[in-house]
């Protein structure tokens, strides 16, 4: 039985909370100050075995499920950090795990492992095609043992803090295959390789310190033993990772959501106005208990999400209503924090401002909460498609 109940990490909260205490409110707002990039942090996270979570104890990992992993991102956002600067390597980890051959997976997953390499990075969305997965326009041609890669991408993090990223790229012409989500494959990418030999980075500045990037490839040439899995199978793999995204999201939305509504229960518990705790008036009680509330319900969704990954079962519809939810409820927990610390919430030293902009990416990112209610209209209550 695959155990998925919040007590059954309580070891590995403990952990990641005492790791997390060395690096308090005021490195992350360093960083955020300095739009810096968290190399201590993610540093400690690597030592201390965080980073390999995912990877099965024969390659040097810890061998935990999505679920364990979860609580990792739920802990570095309910301490105050932002999991955005490495969570990554915990969804794109799934790819090469479950897709990539016995090869691939003893050369990279060791040296991932041991923190030799970083693998941070997906690309997959294109300027022209967002959320349009099988639309994307970027190409990969093979000629001899080497496959040939043009095209674009954008909104692609970490890119600059990591050394493998995963490509999803055409394989075979839209017009040529039966089904539109045919035909794409996956790649695995030496950015250090790439970049010069065909690959262009352009950083993209953005509300929130979150490293992401416009990437362009021109005739990058890479080596055929870097397809995962089967040529043409690309979009059923990346699958695989999407929905470990989502699951991760919506955990940290949920730490998220924790944290606002800590701070702010005991801000409005202290602060004293007309001689009077404001947290006695239930104009101010409500929103905050209700935000909490919401986060809770958001929390059971996530643990069925992670319970039906690790199971291996169909878990897209799960993974979807759990980022919506925990999103949804980290966002309205973070609008009751700001508006309730008054004027000390747009100040940075409180540090509410910051979790406010990190967590209202996440309506957004990584997938729109339209999308969500899309899929569900159509997937779950199988109403007409609507685009």
């Amino acid at each position: 039985m695959i155990e998925t109940s919040e007590g059954s990490f309580q070891d590995i909260r403990d952990a990641v909370r005492a790791l997390c205490v060395q690096f308090p409110d005021a490195y992350h707002r360093r960083i955020d100050e300095e739009r810096g990039y968290p190399e201590e942090f993610v540093e400690a996270l690597t030592r201390a075995g965080w980073m390999a979570a995912m990877i099965p104890e024969e390659y040097g990992g810890s061998g935990l499920g999505l679920a364990g992993a979860s609580v990792i991102m739920e802990e570095i956002n309910r301490s105050g950090g932002n999991s955005g600067a490495c969570h990554g390597q915990m969804y794109n980890m799934n790819t090469l795990v479950r897709h990539g051959s016995e090869e691939q997976r003893r050369l990279y997953l060791p040296k991932i492992a041991a923190g030799e390499l970083r693998l941070q990075s997906m690309g997959v969305t294109e300027p022209t095609t967002g959320t349009d997965t099988t639309k994307i326009k970027t190409t990969a041609v093979r000629k001899g043992d080497r496959y040939v890669i043009n095209g674009q991408k954008v909104w692609i993090s970490r890119v600059q803090h990591s050394d493998l990223m995963i490509l999803l790229a055409r394989t075979t012409p839209l017009a040529e295959v039966a089904k539109k989500s045919e035909g794409l494959s996956i790649f695995l990418v030496d950015i250090k390789a790439a970049m010069g030999a065909g690959m262009a980075v352009r950083p993209i500045p953005n509300m929130v310190n979150h490293e992401t990037n416009e990437l362009f490839f021109d005739n990058l040439e890479i080596p055929v033993e870097n397809l995962i899995g089967e040529e043409g199978k690309g979009f059923k793999y990346i699958l695989t990772g999407l929905n470990a995204e989502r699951t991760l999201i919506a955990a940290e939305c949920i730490g998220d959501g924790y944290w606002f509504t800590e701070r702010v229960a005991k801000y409005v518990s202290e602060r004293e106005v007309f001689g009077r705790p404001i947290g006695k008036n239930q104009g101010v009680q409500f929103p905050i208990a209700e935000a909490f509330i919401e986060v809770e319900a958001a929390n059971l969704m996530r643990w069925e999400a992670c319970r039906r990954y690790d199971a291996g079962l169909e878990c897209g519809a799960q993974a979807n209503m759990a980022k919506y939810l925990a999103a949804k409820a980290s966002w309205e927990a973070a609008n009751a924090c700001i508006q309730f610390h008054g004027g000390f919430g747009f100040a940075c030293e409180y540090d509410v401002e910051r979790k406010f902009r990190e967590t209202r990416l996440y309506q957004v990112a990584p997938i729109s909460t339209n999308l969500i209610l899309s899929y569900v209209a159509e997937h779950i209550l199988g109403m007409p498609r609507s685009f």
